[in-house]
């Protein structure tokens, strides 16, 4: 059963772009790494497709993978297209056997293809030098976009942070709040002039249907200057709270789900940088506190931040 419009107390909800209907969604909104659960269909996928932001966007090993692929492919149907019509159009091979000169034409068509040309090997014929003219112009054009795009994920700009595994609910003051932690993890690499923005969608039943709402959660601070350490997101559970008095079987029931956007300047790039994340009902926690993740060094002149314990809490009442 979900959660009924009286157990929320605050009125006016924001909507993040995602409708209304439970029944339409399948899973979370948002996933860890960011990007969104969603699936597009309704129209043909070359329509849909973008080869530009595909491998702008695709991890890097699947990325150079790729790269590979096309090249071993490339060559091998010209390799193919070389060895079909003969070695009588060519000088300089030394091949016997079938399989010999078919891999005399495969390098030949390497060395073609990035406009290498060893020299041993030269075709004389009008169709072997008609082809090798189509390869090293196919070569100039594919080098030329896989600089492009190599260019392209090298410049990107990208903001390096890092999220808490889970969100806890700890104490706060007279009462509890909803925390988790991020942090900067590359060296020397600081943003600036961050902000965050915290929503959350839940269930709740509205004239008698079940819908999603979404609301803004309030902060104890939504911005800094700069983002040298580890920053603890605070939402005090006051009873402005949208989430005022939920256990976490309150949670379940809400199906809620914490997104989480945060914008800052990144000086390397001189541009600004922007990340996304969210935590389900399942990946928060009653009763915990983070523990510290920073200490001083040996020598007492300089703060370490230790990243590794960015994920570490413990219970209330458990003692360092």
């Amino acid at each position: 059963m979900a959660i009924t419009r009286k157990h929320i107390l605050l009125k006016d909800n924001n909507d993040t772009g995602f409708g209304g209907n439970p029944d339409n969604y399948g899973g979370r909104f948002v996933n860890r790494d960011g990007s969104f659960n969603v699936r597009k269909e309704g129209i043909p996928f070359f329509q849909r497709f973008s080869l530009y932001h595909t491998m702008l966007n695709m991890p890097s090993w699947r990325f150079f993978g790729i790269l590979f692929a096309f090249y071993l492919s490339v060559n091998f149907i010209f390799a193919c297209i070389y060895f079909l019509i003969g070695q009588g159009q060519f000088t300089g091979v030394l091949a016997v056997t079938p399989w010999q000169n078919f891999k005399e034409m495969f390098f030949f068509s390497t060395e073609t293809y990035t406009t290498v040309g060893y020299g041993r090997v030269n075709p004389i014929g009008n169709s072997a030098n008609s082809v090798a003219a189509i390869e090293s112009m196919l070569g100039f054009l594919s080098f030329a976009i896989a600089t492009g795009l190599l260019y392209g994920r090298f410049s990107k700009p990208k903001a390096y942070l890092i999220f808490s595994k889970n969100a806890l609910v700890s104490p706060y003051r007279d009462g509890h709040a909803l925390m988790f932690r991020f942090a900067a993890y590359k060296d020397h690499h600081t943003p600036t002039n961050v902000d965050i923005k915290v929503n959350a969608a839940m269930l709740i039943e509205e004239n008698g249907k079940t819908v999603y709402k979404f609301y803004d959660l309030s902060l104890e601070r939504n911005h800094v200057e700069s983002l040298p350490m580890n920053w603890t997101v605070v939402h005090p559970l006051t009873s402005e709270s949208p989430l005022f008095e939920f256990a976490s079987e309150d949670m379940k029931k809400a199906d809620l789900e914490i997104y989480v956007s945060i914008r800052g300047f990144d000086d390397v790039y001189s541009n600004v940088v922007q990340q996304r994340t969210s935590y389900t009902h399942e990946e928060i926690i009653f009763e915990q506190k983070f523990v510290e993740m920073y200490r001083e060094s040996d020598d007492g002149k300089t703060t370490i931040v230790e990243l590794h314990r960015l994920d570490e809490y413990k219970h209330i009442n458990q003692h360092k």
